[in-house]
Formats: C-alpha cells, sequence, structure tokens
C-alpha cells in the first residue's frame, strides 16, 4: 500500500510520520538524526511504497522564509535526488512545535517524557502531514 511520508526537518533531528494506506491519518513514526534521514527513507521504502513527501516548510509570521528555509531547501535537494520518482510537497510549519507540545498535554504525557525533542519532532511531522491530507480532502 501507498504511504504518503511527512517530514519535519532540522539540523539536527528530523521528524518522520506516516500516513495510513488510505491517505486519511498521519500518525508519527520516528525521529532520526539529520545525517541519516536519506538511508532511513531508503530502507522504509525496500518495506511500503512511499507515493508522497509533505515537508514542513519554515516560514515566518509575514509568510517569508525564516532562518532555516536554506537548511529545508539543501534537503529538498537531497531528497528529490535520492527519490527522483515521488512527488514532494511542501506544507507551512508555523507552530507544528507549538501544536505538538499541546497535543502531548491533552494526550496525557508527564512533563519528563514532553522534555524530549524526539517525540515533539515526530508529532510535528504527523501535524505536518496530518494539514495536507486535510487540505486534499
Amino acid at each position: 500500500m501507498d504511504r504518503i511520508i511527512g517530514i519535519d526537518y532540522g539540523r539536527a533531528r528530523v521528524g518522520v510520520a506516516q500516513s495510513d494506506p488510505l491517505g486519511i491519518f498521519a500518525s508519527p513514526l520516528e525521529t532520526v538524526p539529520a545525517a541519516k534521514i536519506i538511508e532511513y527513507l531508503q530502507n522504509y521504502s525496500l518495506k511500503e511504497t512511499i507515493s508522497k513527501f509533505v515537508v514542513g516548510y519554515p516560514l515566518n509570521l509575514d509568510g517569508s522564509h525564516a532562518s532555516a528555509a536554506p537548511d529545508v531547501d539543501a534537503f529538498l535537494k537531497k531528497l528529490t535526488g535520492a527519490f527522483p520518482t515521488v512527488d514532494v510537497a511542501l506544507e507551512d510549519e508555523r507552530f507544528t512545535s507549538v501544536l505538538a507540545h499541546r497535543a502531548m498535554i491533552d494526550g496525557g504525557m508527564k512533563k519528563s517524557e514532553r522534555r524530549d525533542k524526539n517525540s515533539v519532532d515526530k508529532i510535528s511531522a504527523a501535524i505536518i502531514l496530518q494539514a495536507y491530507l486535510d487540505k486534499k480532502k
């Protein structure tokens, strides 16, 4: 079954989420060191068919590119080089970390668990992917 992969790219860590086979729901998958993300996605693609990548794109409140945008642009070149046949969509990632923290609180996560940046990154990836899936409906 085809999966859509959500990505919250960061210099140190990358949050990854996946859609269900029908492309309705997003769920957090993993947080991967940035240096290993392409390898991780290649291994993932051996088990599941990836139909699209949805990458969170950093924007300022006024819609201009945030300071992290060049890092994401460099990652996008690597991603499209490694997966030339897979479409890539960009999704506004403003406030995803805030929403991820809120989701963890609402979900009853303990304070010590909420401090784990790995959890924040993969939940942020799921929020990015879910926003894309919701717009697609």
